[in-house]
C-alpha cells in the first residue's frame, strides 16, 4: 500500500503526465484509505473485554478440561473481527479462536476443551487479543495476563484389592504421639480451646470440674504404609507420545477409560504411587510418601482425603531428577519406620542393589512389596527377569508392569 501511494504520488508529478488527474486521484484515494484504515484500527480495541472463567481449578490427566471464553464488546462501534491467541501452558492451546463482527455492546461465548495428558500446575494464560482494519493493514494487540491456574493430578486407576504383605497384624506398641483424630488410645484430658470438635468433650469430666474438658488421644499403632518412589533421572526411561491428529473431536474422550499413558515409565510410576496411596487411604490406612526428584520430598503418614490431597499435589509437579540412589532414599527414613509397617518400592531399576535393600528392610521387621516397571518394554536394554526371579524366591510380594500394561488387572495380583 505505501508502495503504491509512493508510486502515484511520483507520476502525478512527472511533466508529461501532470494534465492526466487519474494519477492523483488514486494517491489521494489510497493515502484516505490508509489513513481511515489507521484510524479505525486505534479503536478496533477500544472497549474489548475477555474473561476467562472454569468450573474447576483441579483436574485429572486423562480429563477433558473445558474453559468458558466470553468477550464483550462496550464500545458503540462493531468489530470487524477479533483473534484471540490462548498462550496458556496447556499442550493443546485450545482457547485460540477467531470472532467475526461482534456487534456495539454485544457479547460473545464459546467453550474450549482441552485434552489433559501432561501433570502439574498449568496457568491458564496469557491470552492475547488482536484485531485491526477490514484489509489487515493494521494490527493492534492486547496482552491479558492470567488469573488463574490449574492443577492436573496424577492418572488413577481405581484398585479393589491390592494384595497386603503376609505376617503383617494390626496393632503394635504404643507410639506415644498425639494426633488430632480420635483413636481408640486416650492419652488423657485437657481444658477445652476454642476450636476443639464437640465430640472431644469428656462430659463426665467436665460436669465435675465444671467447665469444659476434651480428651486427646494417642496416635493408632496400626502399621503405616510407606511408599518410596525412584525418582533418579538415569533409570527412567521417556519416549515421545503419539501426538493426536489435528482436528481430532478431543472434548468426545470424557471417560478415562479412553486415555493411555504414554511410554514413559516417569508416569507409570507416578501414576502407579497414586493409585496406590488412593487405594489404602479409602480404606483407612496411614500413608506416607518419600522421593527425591527436583528435591528430597517427605510426607509423614497419615489417613483421610486431606493426606490423599497432598500426595496427589506432590506427585503432579514430581520430574525424574534426582540422583540420590535408592538405598539412600530408604536409608534416610529407616530409623522412623515402626515394625510392621508397609514398604512399597516403586522402581524401574534392574540393578542387584535392590535386592540388598529388601533383604534389609525383612531383617528390620518391615515388610517390603516391589513394583517393578520393566524397562525393556519401553525400548531399554536391560533385562529385569533376573531380578524378579530373585525376588519371587526369596517369598517377596513382587509386581512387574510393562509397557501398555493395564494397570487395574497388574496391581491386583502379584507374584510371591
Amino acid at each position: 500500500m505505501v508502495l503504491l501511494i509512493f508510486i502515484s504520488f511520483i507520476i502525478s508529478r512527472l511533466p508529461d503526465l501532470s494534465n492526466n488527474p487519474i494519477y492523483q486521484r488514486l494517491f489521494i484515494a489510497l493515502l484516505i484509505v490508509l489513513l481511515g484504515n489507521f484510524i479505525w484500527t486505534v479503536f478496533s480495541l477500544h472497549g474489548v473485554e475477555l474473561t476467562r472463567s472454569t468450573r474447576s481449578t483441579r483436574k485429572q490427566v486423562g480429563e477433558v478440561f473445558s474453559e468458558n471464553f466470553e468477550i464483550v464488546n462496550r464500545s458503540f462501534l462493531p468489530k470487524i473481527w477479533v483473534k484471540i491467541t490462548d498462550q496458556s501452558e496447556l499442550s493443546d492451546r485450545a482457547g485460540s479462536s477467531i470472532l467475526t463482527w461482534i456487534g456495539g455492546h454485544h457479547t460473545r461465548q464459546y467453550i474450549a476443551y482441552s485434552l489433559l495428558e501432561k501433570r502439574g500446575w498449568f496457568l491458564l494464560g496469557p491470552t492475547l487479543v488482536e484485531s485491526g482494519d477490514l484489509f489487515g493493514l493494521f494490527l493492534l494487540r492486547k496482552r491479558i495476563d492470567p488469573q488463574s491456574h490449574l492443577l492436573v493430578i496424577p492418572y488413577t486407576v481405581n484398585i479393589s484389592n491390592f494384595p497386603a504383605p503376609f505376617g503383617v497384624l494390626p496393632g503394635g506398641r504404643a507410639l506415644r504421639q498425639k494426633t488430632l483424630d480420635v483413636t481408640p488410645y486416650s492419652a488423657g484430658v485437657r481444658e477445652f480451646v476454642h476450636g476443639d470438635p464437640l465430640k472431644r468433650i469428656h462430659w463426665p469430666t467436665s460436669a465435675r470440674k465444671q467447665r469444659l474438658i476434651v480428651k486427646e488421644f494417642e496416635k493408632d499403632p496400626l502399621a503405616e504404609v510407606w511408599i518410596f518412589l525412584d525418582a533418579r533421572r538415569d533409570v527412567h526411561i521417556h519416549q515421545p507420545a503419539n501426538a493426536i491428529e489435528p482436528g481430532a473431536d478431543r472434548w468426545q474422550l470424557r471417560q478415562k477409560k479412553d486415555f493411555t499413558l504414554p511410554p514413559d515409565t516417569e508416569e507409570y510410576a507416578v501414576s502407579i504411587t497414586a493409585s496406590i496411596a488412593q487405594y489404602y487411604l479409602r480404606n483407612k490406612r496411614e500413608v506416607g510418601l518419600v522421593s527425591v526428584g527436583q528435591n528430597y520430598s517427605v510426607l509423614p503418614a497419615e489417613r483421610g482425603e486431606r493426606q490423599l490431597g497432598k500426595i496427589l499435589e506432590t506427585l503432579a509437579v514430581l520430574r525424574a531428577e534426582g540422583d540420590m540412589p535408592l538405598w539412600g532414599l530408604i536409608s534416610s527414613q529407616i530409623t522412623h519406620l515402626a515394625r510392621g509397617s508397609s514398604i512399597i518400592i516403586i522402581t524401574p531399576a534392574t540393578d542387584e542393589d535392590i535386592l540388598s535393600v529388601v533383604m534389609d528392610l525383612i531383617q528390620r521387621g518391615l515388610m517390603p512389596v516391589i513394583i517393578l516397571i520393566d524397562p525393556a518394554s519401553f525400548g531399554a536394554e536391560e533385562d529385569i527377569s533376573d531380578l524378579e526371579t530373585a525376588l519371587v524366591n526369596r517369598g517377596v510380594l513382587t509386581f512387574v508392569v510393562r509397557e501398555g500394561d493395564n494397570l487395574q488387572a497388574v496391581l491386583e495380583s502379584a507374584r510371591a
